[in-house]
């Protein structure tokens, strides 16, 4: 397919900072641009740039390093699109990678595919961090993935479990949780134990109900090639040819925290997430997961990667929540050491 962008040479006798690009196929072109315009304006705000179209140029102004890298994001997302469409979100969010991790290929990025969702949903990293996520998934067989909400960090360890059981590189999938949160509310829940901690397993069933079709995913967990349970059926039980993934880990005991890592039996693989700053546990209990990240993360074969604010993939205004709350955190803990 030949090159979208027929011409990216500076404009001979424009000051510095200023280029323009010409796109040869229209379509790519609308495509990048967006309904009125609206992808341009979220690239002109990642890139600190100003983005002018006429016909089939684009125009693009502002610091002379900002006008090289802008060159550079829209030359790779015009190539992207010739493969597969791109949202405003993914477009924002490539751009913001570009910025913050100049060295990235985003081609690489989206190229790197998960999985294809039974809704024709295509899910690959959305940056940096992500990438090395997944990658350390393939790597290893314990990966601990640590960090706020809405980093993806559930999520994508769900995809990689579902390409694994497609692919048969494993025979089931195992989705757990503690139920800490439920404590003393259990007993006022209708059902059996399995009805009561149901509603704490929820987003675990959401997010594989994305991945697949209804009736697949009832079809899967009716066959136990998908179990969804709480932590506390784990015990006594050994994981042989499972993908194993233990959601919010921070409100996990020391005890059950090594239930769980010696639960691993052979042809198996087990990703333990969730956010040390967010522990539910009784006071004075310590997080069997900070506990696991102290002892064993120096153990060949065991990776851990971090999430920070930054790589929060939600709504935009999740990122700054997050860091408000950690700002407003921050000073409190400041407030009391002074005391």
């Amino acid at each position: 397919m030949s090159d979208p962008l027929e011409s990216d040479e500076r404009i001979e006798g424009d000051e510095p900072g200023r280029r323009e690009l010409e796109v040869s196929e229209r379509d790519l072109l609308l495509k990048l641009s967006g309904p009125g315009g609206a992808h341009l304006r979220s690239l002109e705000k990642e890139l600190a740039i100003a983005i002018g179209m006429r016909g089939n140029t684009l125009y693009l102004s502002g610091d002379f390093s900002a006008v090289d890298r802008a060159e550079r994001v829209l030359t790779e997302l015009l190539h992207i699109l010739e493969e597969r469409e791109l949202s405003e979100l993914e477009i924002s969010r490539a751009a913001r990678t570009a910025r913050t991790h100049p060295d990235t290929r985003l081609r690489e990025l989206f190229e790197d595919v998960v999985l294809v969702t039974s809704h024709r949903k295509t899910i690959s990293p959305r940056g940096v961090a992500q990438q090395m996520y997944i990658q350390a998934i393939r790597r290893y067989d314990i990966v601990f993935g640590v960090g706020p909400a809405g980093t993806g960090k559930t999520y994508l360890a769900m995809a990689m479990a579902v390409n694994a059981l497609q692919s048969q590189r494993v025979r089931r999938i195992i989705l757990t949780r503690p139920a800490v949160e439920a404590g003393e509310k259990l007993g006022f829940l209708p059902g059996d134990l399995a009805e009561k901690v149901n509603p704490y397993l929820r987003p675990l069933y959401d997010a594989l109900h994305d991945m697949m079709e209804f009736d697949r995913a009832q079809a899967l967990l009716e066959q136990q090639l998908i179990e969804v349970a709480p932590l506390a059926f784990m015990r006594g039980r050994t994981l042989n040819g499972s993908f194993v993934i233990l959601d919010e880990a921070q409100n996990t005991t020391r005890e059950q925290m090594k239930m769980f890592l010696t639960r691993l039996g052979h042809d198996s693989q087990a990703v333990i997430t969730g956010d040390v700053t967010q522990v539910d546990l009784p006071t004075g209990r310590p997080s069997g997961l900070r506990d696991a990240l102290a002892l064993l993360s120096d153990i060949e074969g065991i990776a851990v990667r971090r999430f920070s604010d930054a790589d929060v993939v939600r709504h935009t205004l999740v990122q700054q929540i997050v860091r408000a709350y950690d700002r407003r955190d921050a000073e409190l803990s400041s407030q009391n050491h002074d005391k």
